[in-house]
């Protein structure tokens, strides 16, 4: 067949020349985000069920709860808990729930499920996880929930540090 394109023999010279230079991106995906201090931190992609934007009147106050805990949320048909994952690590500012929107990270290990609600959502990034260094100066509040971070810029001391979803979900935190 003379001018069919060859995709048996995987020449390519028919495809655009951004199919051509796709390259693989380098590291693990990522979820940057910030809370209420203005730290920018990260999660894996792969501890993440789903990241959910929800009015503060979704979320109901529970009375006599963890005030580390902005309340429930129905998540398609599961109650699952919200907290405010700034103050769990140690933010002194409570998160400012007076905005049309909270933006609520779904994080599960096993069959626990839990919201962290946070100030923005920065983004899905790949991030080179060889990269990761012990944390430097890390509050003693937010130490046992990172496996590192990543130094943006030395010269700012300016750095993003990598949380663990599952030492979050399992923290004896929120019983008190």
């Amino acid at each position: 067949m003379v001018g069919s394109p060859d995709f048996l023999t995987g020449r390519g010279q028919d495809q655009a020349p951004e199919f051509q230079e796709l390259e693989s991106p380098e590291g693990e995906l990522h979820l940057r985000f910030y809370v209420s201090s203005g730290m920018e931190l990260a999660l894996p992609a792969t501890g993440i069920r789903e990241v959910i934007s929800q009015p503060p009147d979704r979320i109901t106050p529970i009375p006599n709860a963890s005030p580390l805990l902005l309340g429930t949320l129905n998540f398609r048909g599961r109650v699952i808990w919200v907290a405010d994952l700034g103050q769990f690590l140690g933010d002194q500012a409570p998160l400012n729930t007076d905005r049309p929107e909270i933006p609520v990270i779904a994080v599960e290990d096993q069959d626990t499920m839990l919201g962290l609600a946070v100030d923005q959502i920065v983004g899905m990034d790949w991030l080179d996880v060889d990269l990761v260094q012990m944390p430097n100066n890390a509050p003693d509040s937010m130490a046992p929930f990172l496996r590192g971070e990543w130094v943006l810029d030395a010269e700012s001391n300016q750095c993003l540090r990598l949380l663990d979803q599952v030492a979050i979900l399992r923290s004896a935190r929120w019983a008190a």
